[in-house]
C-alpha cells in the first residue's frame, strides 16, 4: 500500500444500499489520484468480467427466423424475441439449460408463464413477453439458458451448429456502474480522495457481492504481478494493511489498559477540541503521537502543540519521541 495510508490510516469501505438491486460503496480515504485508479479498474470488471445468465437460442414453433410473424400473436417475432431477452434468470448449474413457454389461453403472457427445472429460476415474472389474440393457435417456444460472462455474438460458427433462432446474448447481471472521485480530508491532508460507486444490478447478485467479487478477479492478477516475495525497489515505501491493522489494534489494546482522559490537561477550548475531533481522547494517546501528525490535526497549530508540551512538563510527562 502507499506509504501515506500509515498516516491516514487504512481506507474504510461503506456500502449503503439505495434499493433491492442498487447501492453505493465508498471507500475513503485514498491517497491523491488512487480514486480514479481503483474507480476504473474495478468498473471495467463489472461491466465484463461477472458472471450471469441469458438465453442463446429459441426455437419458436411456427418460425423458421426473427423476421417474420406468427398468427395471433400480437408481436413480431424479433419483438418477441426482445421481450425474451429482458426476462432474468438465475441458475444454479454450469450446464446449459432448457426452459419451455407453452401457452394456447388468449390474452398476456409474462414470465411467469415460463417453466422451468429446478436448477434455474425467473426473477422478474412480471415481465410481459407478448399477447395472444382470441382463436389464436398455441404459442410454442423452447429456449436454451447458458451461464457466461460478457458477450456472445452471433458467429457464423454458431449458426452452423445450430438449428434455431440464435441470439447475441450479454451475460453481465451490472445493469448500471458509475463512479466519482470526491475530494477527502484527514487532519491538514486535504488532498485525498474518496471513491463512490453506483452499481445496479439485475437482481442475480447483490450489489455487494458484485463489487466484492471484482475486487477479488483484480486481487488474482495482482497476485501473479507481484508474486516474487522481495521488494522491487524502495522497500521503505511500501506498506502492508496487515502491518497497518495490527499497529492500530496494538495501540487500541494499549490505550483501553491505561486511559486517561485529555481533559486533565486543563488546556484551552480550542486545543482541547483539536484533539477531540481528531480522535485524541487520552494522554496515552496523546504522548504517541509526534509534532508533524499533531500539526495535521483541523485547527491546530504550534501554538496548540506548545500549549500541549508545557501542560505535559507539569505532570512530569512528555512525548515519547521528546529528547
Amino acid at each position: 500500500m502507499h506509504l501515506i495510508q500509515e498516516e491516514i490510516g487504512l481506507p474504510k469501505v461503506n456500502i449503503k444500499e439505495t434499493s433491492d438491486f442498487c447501492a453505493i460503496v465508498s471507500v475513503d480515504p485514498l491517497p491523491q489520484g488512487y480514486g480514479m485508479t481503483l474507480g476504473n479498474a474495478i468498473r471495467r470488471v463489472l461491466i465484463s468480467s461477472l458472471p450471469g445468465t441469458a438465453i442463446t437460442s429459441v426455437k419458436i414453433n411456427g418460425a423458421s427466423h426473427e423476421y417474420t410473424t406468427i398468427s395471433g400473436v400480437s408481436d413480431s417475432v424479433l419483438d418477441l424475441i426482445l421481450n425474451l431477452k429482458k426476462v432474468v434468470f438465475q441458475k444454479h448449474t454450469d450446464e446449459a439449460s432448457v426452459v419451455t413457454l407453452s401457452v394456447s389461453k388468449a390474452g398476456k403472457i409474462t414470465a411467469k408463464d415460463i417453466k422451468c427445472d429446478s436448477n434455474i429460476e425467473v426473477l422478474n415474472p412480471e415481465i410481459e413477453i407478448t399477447k395472444l389474440d382470441k382463436g389464436s393457435k398455441k404459442l410454442e417456444i423452447e429456449m436454451v439458458v447458458e451461464k457466461g460472462v460478457g458477450y456472445l455474438p452471433v458467429t457464423p460458427e454458431r449458426q452452423k451448429k445450430s438449428q434455431s433462432i440464435l441470439l447475441d446474448a450479454a451475460f453481465s447481471p451490472v445493469k448500471k456502474i458509475r463512479f466519482e472521485v470526491i475530494p477527502a480530508r484527514v487532519g491538514q491532508l486535504t488532498n485525498l480522495d474518496k471513491l463512490e460507486l453506483d452499481i445496479e444490478t439485475n437482481g442475480a447478485i447483490k450489489p455487494e457481492d458484485a463489487f466484492r467479487f471484482s475486487a477479488q478477479l483484480l486481487e488474482s492478477y495482482f497476485q501473479i504481478f507481484g508474486k516474487k516475495e522481495e521488494k522491487v525497489i524502495e522497500p521503505a515505501f511500501q506498506v502492508n494493511a496487515e502491518d497497518i491493522q495490527a499497529q492500530t489494534s496494538e495501540e487500541t489494546s494499549s490505550e483501553q489498559e491505561s486511559y486517561t482522559p485529555i481533559e486533565t490537561l486543563d488546556l484551552s477550548p480550542r486545543t482541547l477540541n483539536a484533539l477531540i475531533n481528531g480522535d485524541v481522547g487520552s494522554i496515552e494517546k496523546l504522548v504517541k503521537y509526534t509534532e508533524p501528525q499533531l500539526l495535521n490535526l483541523r485547527g491546530f497549530g504550534k501554538k496548540a502543540f506548545s500549549e500541549i508540551q508545557e501542560a505535559l512538563h507539569k505532570k512530569g510527562l512528555k512525548f515519547e519521541n521528546e529528547e
